[in-house]
């Protein structure tokens, strides 16, 4: 699980957490704005989409730990190129092909391990140290991050020039592009594989896809990722808000963006634990609606009247969002998904569920582009708030549906 934690964040760190943390130093050190950020995003999103469809199966045929390793490396080869700072085309080249990389050959093996390390008793436990580790897993990418760029910057780093800039993001790359392949090594040489008999088919069929899409629940869960998710990628904003409405500096604003990832952390291991004493899906309902409840704060420019109060709604959205994340699959069982169709049933929820991937970025880049200053990020907060509470009611109606105990 150790090293499930540290590959499962490890993979997103270049075309994601960076971005996460350092938004207003990727916006200037590579010449873009939201808008052509958020079309990076979107190109992700769309070969994101095919290779959660293709690679579900295939995560039901071969060993995770190969899968795994071989996704990193390439992820992490495209982390040299992304040090050069290419055009804003080849930029777009290059989160297509990280959309590959990072969904193809990982995603369902990844959640699929973790359905088997759960057992039949303790999914939440899984799925919320799962997440909550690779929470940890990108702070500690994120504290390496900012303590590079402070070093190389100094105690002023407003005040430095767009080469200096440059040169430390530069750094931060390297640095990062490094320790994914570490870890794609780590993984290769010790992550154990379960005995294939009885968690992989015998080869991949057509009839993997027909029979996960018979199961009711499947297209339920298909919409409750879809708006749990896109309250995810709207988090990508708060170290923006931080710069650009509460008036913080560049390292302080990516500070704020470490801190998430802090949050994620203690918020997914707190509710997994807590979902496997009571109810997953209740949970879940729950999560939604504090995500809910914490966007309207932000949504109405209450956040913004006190720094206090900024921090407040920061960790009641984030709470809200990353327990959502944190248990969104644990549920696969309580939906009757089989564990051999586990790596399918993922790969068709997701080209669903994580289509936020395509319109989430271009969305939040127009808002915040069309409008600038506090009225674009209130507008995106009103997008998380709706989807949120969208997200609410499907899972309102799961836990309506789940009647078994202690779940």
């Amino acid at each position: 699980m150790l090293l499930l934690i540290l590959a499962g964040e490890a993979v997103f760190v270049l075309p994601f957490v960076l971005q996460r943390i350092f938004r207003s130093t990727v916006l200037e050190v590579f010449q873009v704005d939201n808008t052509q950020l958020g079309v990076c995003f979107s190109l992700y999103g769309t070969v994101a989409m095919i290779s959660y469809f293709l690679g579900g199966p295939v995560a039901d045929k071969y060993p995770p730990r190969k899968l795994i390793a071989l996704a990193l490396w390439m992820t992490a080869l495209g982390g040299w190129f992304f040090a050069t700072f290419p055009s804003y085309f080849w930029l777009k080249v290059l989160y297509g092909y990280w959309g590959f990389t990072t969904i193809f050959l990982f995603w369902a093996p990844m959640i699929k391990a973790a359905r088997v390390w759960g057992g039949n008793h303790s999914q939440g436990k899984a799925f919320g140290i799962l997440d909550g580790g690779r929470g940890l897993t990108g702070a500690l990418f994120g504290v390496m991050g900012v303590f590079v760029i402070s070093i190389l910057l100094g105690d002023q780093p407003d005040s430095a020039s767009f080469s200096e800039r440059r040169e430390a993001f530069t750094h931060v790359i390297y640095y990062s592009s490094i320790l994914i392949a570490i870890s794609g090594l780590l993984v290769w040489l010790f992550m154990k594989s379960p005995d294939e008999n009885d968690v992989e088919v015998s080869q991949i069929s057509f009839h993997q896809i027909t029979d996960v899409l018979k199961i009711p629940s499947v297209w339920l869960l298909m919409l409750i990722v879809l708006f749990a998710y896109t309250g995810y990628k709207i988090t990508d904003d708060f170290s923006l808000y931080a710069r650009e409405v509460m008036g913080y500096d560049e390292v302080v604003s990516a500070r704020i963006g470490t801190l998430l990832l802090v949050i994620r952390a203690v918020v997914g291991v707190t509710v997994g634990m807590l979902a496997d004493r009571t109810k997953t899906s209740l949970w879940l309902m729950i999560s939604l609606f504090v995500s809910f409840a914490g966007a309207l704060l932000f949504a109405l420019d209450l956040a913004s009247s006190f720094w206090i109060l900024f921090f407040v709604s920061v960790l009641i959205v984030a709470a809200g969002v990353y327990a959502a994340r944190a248990l969104y699959f644990a549920v696969f069982r309580i939906g009757n998904v089989p564990i051999k169709l586990m790596g399918t049933a993922v790969g068709m929820v997701s080209v669903i569920g994580f289509a936020p991937d395509i319109f989430v970025g271009v969305l939040m880049g127009y808002f915040l582009d069309a409008n600038p200053g506090k009225v674009g990020h209130q507008h995106v907060f009103w997008l998380l708030a709706l989807f949120s509470f969208l997200g609410a009611i499907c899972a309102w109606i799961f836990y309506r549906m789940s009647e078994k105990p202690n779940q």
